[in-house]
């Protein structure tokens, strides 16, 4: 067995068996995107979106913790990173690829070609070992897209603009286009952070209405999606010395 991959003789078994807690909570996310596709399936999309919320706040908080609990110095023989990923491709990436070939958002004829696009152009951009940038964005649009298809079951579109939407991010995935990572980016961090809680605030709210909320929530989850969008495309330009 390489070095590498050892456990750590000289690490005490409770400091172990709490890293692996945490892979473990990583690992959860991946039940609660079983338990969307199991919504999904029955057409229940408010409680897919449930479920999802709930991978997304795991994926939310466990890199703090693993960082914290300084799981790769613990726990080297278990990727964190490899585990994030396969766990991110379903609920980021799966789950809603299933909601758009089956969710009545368009013609089947359409939905399948779409739904294909998404799953692989997310597959390739996961395995891109550049899709973060020295500064902390993503590289590429970063195939969240289970806030794309949240936003389109949540706002009534015609099927060619749902179509022409994952096109376009699609190619976007490979474009050298930035988008924040809300907690690695340093530049308005807490404006970032506190428009990304007021987001998952109203977020629960839609779905409590079972994506039918009020006007004013709608309009302001687009808006908050806007800042996201434009984020990275809008910078202030370097001056120079």
């Amino acid at each position: 067995m390489p070095a590498s991959t050892k456990l750590r003789e000289d690490v005490p078994p409770g400091r172990q068996t709490l890293a692996f807690a945490v892979h473990l909570f990583t690992a959860s996310g991946a039940v609660c995107g079983l338990l969307a596709l199991i919504a999904a399936v029955e057409g229940n999309w408010a409680l897919m979106f449930a479920w999802l919320g709930a991978a997304l706040f795991v994926d939310g908080v466990d890199g703090s913790i693993a960082r914290r609990v300084r799981v790769v110095e613990v726990l080297p023989r278990w990727s964190g990173e490899t585990l994030d990923l396969v766990v991110d491709y379903l609920t980021y990436v799966l789950v809603p690829a299933f909601a758009v070939s089956t969710g009545g958002l368009m013609p089947f004829w359409m939905a399948v070609p779409a739904s294909a696009a998404i799953l692989l152009t997310s597959a390739l951009y996961f395995a891109d070992t550049h899709m973060k940038t020295e500064d902390k964005y993503f590289q590429g649009f970063p195939a969240v897209w289970n806030l794309v298809v949240f936003y389109f079951f949540l706002v009534p579109l015609n099927p060619w603009v749902v179509l022409g939407i994952i096109a376009a991010l699609s190619g976007a995935t490979f474009l050298p286009i930035k988008f924040v990572h809300p907690f690695r980016v340093v530049r308005l961090r807490a404006l970032t952070l506190g428009l990304l809680a007021l987001w998952a605030v109203l977020a629960i709210v839609a779905v409590v209405d079972r994506l039918a909320p009020s006007v004013w929530v709608t309009w302001a989850l687009c808006l908050i999606a806007l800042y996201f969008l434009l984020f990275g495309v809008v910078r202030p330009r370097k001056t120079s010395a």
